[in-house]
């Protein structure tokens, strides 16, 4: 992997060792950076992470600023009457395509993400980037919109580039119009299947919720059932940890043979659900060698 040495942030800590960051991005970016020393294996993914994580950061401001309420009014047609919310984003069209604006400030970024991968991603994934980086840019509002109304897991890593570049969109649409809490296994604003879980703490046990990797809407979820079948019977979903991870727990199940990692906010305060979740590479070899495979990969593929 190609890094070119990303810059380390300078944060002005509090008192627990948190940092004082001013966006979600920032706090997102100090975590990988610490993880990225603490667990050497993971450097060059999280190091990739960092370079992705401060363009969209850049990209979310640029369009918040530019949109002019672009992006609410967009947010606002996700949700045509009668329409149920679990199916409706399964057919819609991207909302961008709708406006101008918000088209022509993606279309403008587009090339600068793609060079960023090219210098810094994978050598696979670099390659996308500059096939993409050369391809026709009038196919690639198309390509915007299959790649968001495509909620099933991919294997594409054409898709996955193209959904890490969409994500602050995806997240600036969302917050624009506040998503109804659901008991649904899919994410209530994309319908997309969770990329991970998170417990936090309620009275003498944990609340569990899960996130949706794309959007990062989060959602309350009953904590003994699988997210990807529904199962319930408690033997049938068996947990595991590791001392490497302990905050991290690999929640399977043996009846749809997926898992998904789930974030213990209980155990590890300082964590990062989503830096975290990417960190912890040596949980997913563990899983996938055992026979289950990932509910949903994360937007670098993983």
């Amino acid at each position: 992997m190609k890094l070119g040495g990303p810059r380390l942030h300078k944060f002005e800590l509090k008192a627990d060792n948190r940092p004082v960051a001013n966006t979600s991005w920032q706090q997102r970016i100090w975590r990988a950076e610490q993880l990225a020393a603490k667990h050497p294996f993971a450097g060059e993914i999280l190091g990739f992470y960092i370079h992705v994580a401060r363009f969209q950061e850049t990209l979310y401001h640029q369009l918040d600023r530019s949109n002019h309420g672009a992006a609410k009014s967009s947010a606002a047609e996700f949700r045509s009457a009668g329409v149920p919310r679990a199916v409706e984003s399964a057919s819609r069209r991207l909302p961008l395509q709708q406006e101008d604006v918000i088209t022509n400030a993606l279309l403008v970024h587009f090339p600068k993400f793609l060079s960023l991968v090219e210098a810094n991603a994978p050598a696979p994934l670099a390659q996308v980037a500059h096939d993409l980086c050369v391809s026709n840019p009038n196919s690639w509002p198309n390509l915007f919109s299959e790649c968001w109304t495509h909620t099933d897991p991919s294997t594409d890593p054409e898709e996955f580039l193209v959904l890490a570049f969409l994500q602050p969109y995806a997240e600036l649409a969302r917050v624009s119009l506040p998503v109804e809490n659901s008991a649904s296994r899919l994410c209530p604003f994309c319908s997309r299947k969770p990329a991970l879980a998170i417990l936090r703490q309620q009275g003498d046990g944990g609340r569990r919720s899960l996130l949706c990797g794309f959007c990062l809407t989060e959602w309350e979820f009953r904590r003994i059932v699988c997210p990807g079948c529904g199962q319930e019977d408690h033997a049938k979903l068996p947990v595991y940890t590791a001392e490497s991870f302990p905050y991290i727990r690999v929640e399977c199940c043996d009846t749809c043979q997926t898992y998904i990692k789930s974030i213990d906010l209980t155990k590890n305060g300082l964590a990062e659900p989503m830096v975290d979740e990417l960190a912890s590479i040596p949980l997913d070899l563990w899983a996938q060698e055992r026979g289950y495979s990932k509910l949903r990969p994360n937007l670098l593929g993983m």
